[in-house]
């Protein structure tokens, strides 16, 4: 006999789930979930009414993916490749442009003829490469061990994994010489050529597997003999004239981090500078190239670091003389690194309620986090005043050069709390200081921090000593070179000094390590390179465990940023100084290179670490450029 029915909630309940232990253990379905995985830099966000979950990696790491959810297991992706390094110019000819690092993914922002499918993923691990922007060219007079030191391509971004098939973006082609070679070389984008040379062939150019486009020729005749712009990935490099050197091509806009950021621009091309020859250099492509210059000793515009940007061409009449006193070209801008970000949908129900805009957000803690990899604006959007806590870190310095370069400072670091109003405020992420060669000390990050309505104002890392030159002062100061140089000084409250270099005395002749917000550089030895000083390790509000932001420190700690580079030894490899501390490299620090092994560049900082690149061991490879700077800023979700 069928139960009876009745108005009695009570007895409808026992009417209904006493029939069956089925019908009672039978699970409401639950909202809508996305992947658990870690790594990179979070990225939480809205998107035409779908939520998304971005990892953004400007440093190579690993996503590592521990779970599935309910909705698809399907990831778009974004790889973008280091751009390629510029030429230079001289008084007879104008260098070529940088092309911009190849473009592969599943994007929806890249052009259809282009895009690849979404990768479908498992449990597994996926090991992500972010290539290096490819150096600029130097010259280093004739009669040295190697008179004219032509410029890189960009490094590859790699995304790899044991259940998908390995894809690769191809590194920019390095821009031509104004001296031999003067053809740009094929990458993901050509670089430019000089002084009437052929176009650089973009990789798989033209086709659906094409990753960029070729940079610009050399076209021109007296007076001016302007050289081309590298590619980019939306355009040619166009071609350099008798008036005008060319223009980088432009490179194409994509939200697929969450913020809209232009990427793979090719550089720009450099001029003739006489005066009797006037003209215009080559802008950057839309996208980070790096601007050409026109004469005046001007070093070419570096490409934007996590672009891809290519690098500008130099004008020509600087840096230092040879030995019959003549000023030497200037170096040539070095290319952009490369980026790779991977994205999934999520459930709504795993976002937050941001009160403000800009950066990537991502929440953790009851908090929400908005990290900035490069220059914006944080907008209040509330109608009160917001309390916020902060970490401000500005770009390392970059080692020094020649045989015992003292290690790059770390830049300046600043936490604390204030109270934002309802204005926007500027964030600025200092750029890392670009590697140098020869007798040259390195260079000075690039400042950074909060300015506008909220003033907090951070110093870039100093330089590395170079033979013979004083450590650079900054956040925190850069290493003295041997023999005895000291170490660079720090700004108050925002690191420590560089170590000295040491007096006298072999076999290694060790330099300084430069200064880390956590402590200083140490002096070298007779036996050892100095150590950077050691990082700090980010506070607990930004310690989210499923982002990578910051790097390893001592032990199995993570979180570390704004280490000192370390300093040369002239011996075998172990004696070398260590980035960010003895026994590391830590906090994304390079170390310093060693002097018996003449090929051997110093060793480059991380992107966003704020540290100090590696002291350079022979004269002719570059010592190690510093790492962009980093802010983060959160406040209470609820």
């Amino acid at each position: 006999m069928a139960p009876i029915k009745t108005n009695n909630p009570v007895a409808s309940y026992f009417d209904f789930f006493s029939r069956s232990g089925t019908d009672a253990v039978t699970p409401e379905p639950g909202p809508p979930s996305g992947l658990t995985a870690t790594g990179g830099v979070i990225s939480d966000y809205e998107d035409s009414g779908t939520y998304y979950r971005a990892h953004v990696f400007t440093s190579s790491d690993a996503l590592n993916v521990t779970a599935l959810g309910t909705l698809p297991a399907s990831v778009e992706y974004l790889a973008i490749a280091g751009g390629g390094g510029a030429g230079f110019s001289h008084p007879g000819a104008g260098g070529g442009g940088g092309g911009a690092g190849g473009v592969v993914g599943s994007d929806p922002n890249i052009p259809s003829t282009y895009r690849a499918s979404a990768l479908s993923v498992s449990t597994q691990t996926y090991t992500v490469t972010v290539g290096a922007g490819g150096d600029g060219a130097t010259y280093i007079y004739p009669g040295s061990s190697n008179p004219n030191q032509s410029g890189t391509g960009g490094v590859n971004s790699v995304i790899s994994g044991p259940d998908i098939s390995t894809i690769t973006a191809n590194g920019g082609g390095k821009g031509g010489n104004a001296f031999s070679p003067r053809a740009g070389d094929a990458g993901g984008s050509g670089g430019g050529s000089a002084d009437g040379d052929s176009v650089g062939a973009a990789s798989n150019y033209p086709g659906p597997t094409q990753q960029g486009f070729p940079g610009g020729g050399s076209s021109g005749s007296e007076p001016f003999r302007g050289g081309g712009g590298g590619g980019g990935f939306l355009a040619v490099g166009t071609n350099g004239t008798s008036s005008a050197a060319g223009n980088g091509g432009n490179g194409f806009p994509s939200n697929i981090t969450g913020a809209t950021t232009n990427y793979a621009g090719g550089g720009g091309g450099g001029g003739k500078a006489t005066p009797a020859s006037p003209g215009t250099a080559g802008t950057g492509g839309t996208g980070g190239g790096g601007d050409g210059k026109y004469g005046g000793g001007n070093a070419g515009g570096a490409g934007t670091f996590s672009t891809g940007g290519g690098g500008g061409a130099s004008g020509q009449q600087g840096g230092h003389p040879d030995p019959s006193g003549s000023p030497l070209p200037a170096r040539a801008g070095n290319g952009g690194s490369g980026i790779v970000v991977l994205r999934y949908q999520i459930g709504a129900s795993q976002t937050g309620n941001a009160k403000a805009t800009g950066g990537e957000i991502s929440f953790y803690g009851g908090k929400t986090i908005h990290t900035f990899r490069s220059t914006g604006v944080f907008d209040n959007t509330t109608a009160s005043p917001l309390s916020i806590e902060y970490v401000c870190v500005a770009g390392g310095g970059s080692g020094g050069g020649k045989d015992n370069g003292g290690g790059g400072g770390a830049g300046g670091y600043l936490t604390g709390t204030t109270t934002c109003p309802t204005s926007p405020v500027t964030v600025t992420i200092g750029a890392g200081g670009v590697q140098v060669l020869g007798n040259n000390n390195g260079t000075q990050g690039g400042p950074g921090g909060l300015s506008g309505a909220v003033s907090v104002p951070v110093t870039g890392g100093g330089a590395g000593a170079g033979p013979g030159n004083p450590a650079g002062t900054g956040g925190s100061g850069g290493g003295g070179h041997f023999p005895g140089g000291s170490g660079g000084s720090a700004t108050a409250s925002q690191g420590n000094a560089g170590g000295a270099g040491v007096p006298s005395g072999g076999p290694a002749y060790g330099s300084g390590g430069g200064g880390g917000a956590g402590g200083p550089g140490t002096t070298g030895t007779s036996a050892q390179g100095g150590h950077g000083g050691v990082g700090v390790q980010l506070p607990p509000t930004f310690q989210d465990p499923i982002s990578s932001v910051g790097f390893p420190g001592p032990g199995p700690a993570k979180y570390f940023v704004a280490g000192g580079g370390g300093g040369v030894a002239d011996g075998a490899e172990p004696t070398t100084g260590q980035g960010g501390g003895a026994g590391g490299p830590y906090a994304g620090a390079g170390p310093g290179s060693y002097n018996p092994n003449p090929g051997t560049p110093g060793f480059p900082a991380k992107a966003n670490s704020g540290s100090g690149g590696g002291g350079g061991g022979s004269p002719t490879a570059p010592s190690g450029s510093g790492g962009s700077g980093i802010v983060l800023i959160a406040y209470d979700t609820v």
